[in-house]
């Protein structure tokens, strides 16, 4: 290998593999070191360079200068050449590494490879990245040959090659295609303040506008909703609240719970929970179905969002201040001090922090620990309670099913034997008037023409 071919090599796997000249000037120095290694020990002093304009190759081992061709001579052109690909494969590999670590957690596009049992391999030009089932969106099929999108969340080396994690589960995935697909996002306008997010089924993004001429949800929507319906596509037609952004939770928290109406916001900051009241025509559209509507919002707010009505609100805390006050070293003032912070079980009493108590009640430690002791032993009560209530009511509905399937059954006997009572009626109803004309079916019947003389 010579001073051009040397030259040539650099400069045809700096094009061919995207690697920098000076990368590939250092692979085959250190490459050159090793193979030397394998001849002259794994102590010897060993260093090569390469002239960087020219492509000569000097080397020395201690004080003593080394002749290239000679030392290639010595151990074997073939060693050196495996030992030089090799470093090249591990220069790629990290070559590669650098340029997926520059758009982790940003949408890429690729082309579907293949699907192998819950993993499809996605095609990102020479790199191959693996799509999991965990990460894809439920009810979504990949095809193979298919263009696809998904968020880069996670880029390793795997042995001489790189491994390349995608998703389209991700919040941020919502967010990378908000980007995308609105302008006024992309330009720093609207900002995306927060997301929560069902993969499938439901998000709720919250945004806001820096220019108060911009309406940030209008924009996000777009004329007729043609800005977000390309979002609702590429997410297999997922649901997408878009809320307006408020730093007051008081603000935020309704906005997040459209499009239920509410009435009122607690907030009882010491358990980071807001109660919200709603009328009745309000509740089960503020939960949502399955809690999917709530749940979200808490996760948009950061809030611990509980849904109640106002008559649900006085009877939690008539109860709760009347069990509380049961619990030695507990009087009627502590447990309304505690109510006001949104402690309304046992269970919120167990976990109370004791400093939080004690500042409260002015009590000492040991009475904090009695008490808290006393809250978790009624809790863990309630717990079973509440579980031997909910097999009664599921044995109640058992019953009432099994009572309602008879009922039906019975109903369904009752209208058969009606209506085979009925065809009865009719068929004797009928014998009877032939038998008052006189004649039968047959009687009655006229003579064929083509039988009559």
């Amino acid at each position: 290998m010579n001073a051009s071919e040397v030259l040539r090599i650099v400069d045809s796997l700096h094009r061919e593999k995207n690697i920098e000249k000076e990368t590939v000037f250092c692979v085959i120095e250190s490459a050159l070191v090793t193979a030397a290694k394998r001849h002259f020990g794994d102590d010897a002093d060993i260093e090569f360079f390469i002239e960087r304009e020219t492509g000569e190759i000097a080397g020395r081992c201690g004080q003593e200068e080394l002749d290239y061709e000679e030392v290639i001579g010595r151990i074997g052109a073939q060693t050196a050449k495996q030992v030089i690909i090799q470093k090249v494969r591990e220069a790629e590999r990290d070559s590669q590494i650098d340029e997926f670590n520059e758009v982790v957690d940003d949408i890429i596009s690729g082309t579907v490879h293949r699907n192998e049992g819950r993993v499809t391999t996605v095609t990102l030009g020479a790199v191959e990245a693996i799509l999991p089932r965990s990460e894809q969106i439920p009810g979504d099929t990949h095809q193979p040959n298919e263009r696809i999108r998904a968020l880069v969340t996670e880029v390793k080396a795997q042995g001489s090659r790189i491994k390349v994690v995608l998703s389209r589960t991700r919040p941020n995935f919502v967010k990378r295609l908000f980007e995308s697909e609105i302008p006024e996002i992309s330009d720093g306008v609207i900002l995306v303040n927060a997301i929560s997010r069902e993969p499938g089924y439901r998000s709720k993004v919250a945004v806001s506008s820096i220019d108060s001429k911009v309406d940030c949800v209008g924009a996000c929507v777009g004329v007729r909703g043609n800005r977000i319906k390309v979002v609702i596509d590429e997410l297999a037609g997922e649901r997408i609240d878009i809320v307006r952004y408020d730093e007051d939770p008081l603000v935020l928290i309704p906005n997040a719970l459209q499009p239920a109406e509410v009435d009122e916001v607690i907030l009882c900051q010491m358990m980071g929970r807001a109660i919200v009241l709603v009328r009745d025509d309000q509740l089960s559209l503020a939960i949502g179905k399955r809690g999917q509507n709530v749940r979200l919002a808490s996760k948009l707010c950061g809030w611990d969002i509980e849904i109640m009505t106002q008559t649900e609100l006085e009877s939690q805390i008539d109860r709760a201040v009347r069990g509380f006050c049961d619990i030695e070293g507990v009087n009627e003032d502590l447990a309304n001090q505690l109510v006001g912070e949104g402690y309304l079980s046992y269970d919120d009493l167990s976990v109370i922090e004791p400093t939080d108590l004690i500042a409260m009640g002015e009590l000492t430690e040991e009475d904090v620990d009695k008490i808290v002791e006393e809250a978790e032993k009624r809790a863990l009560v309630a717990e079973q309670r509440a579980e031997e209530e909910k097999k009664i009511r599921k044995q109640q509905q058992a019953i009432e099913k099994a009572a309602e399937q008879a009922r039906a059954a019975e109903e369904a006997a009752q209208k058969a034997a009606q209506r085979q009572a009925e065809l009865e009626a009719g068929k004797a109803k009928a014998a009877a008037a032939e038998a008052q004309d006189g004649t039968t079916p047959d009687q009655a019947a006229p003579a064929d023409p083509a039988k009559t003389e």
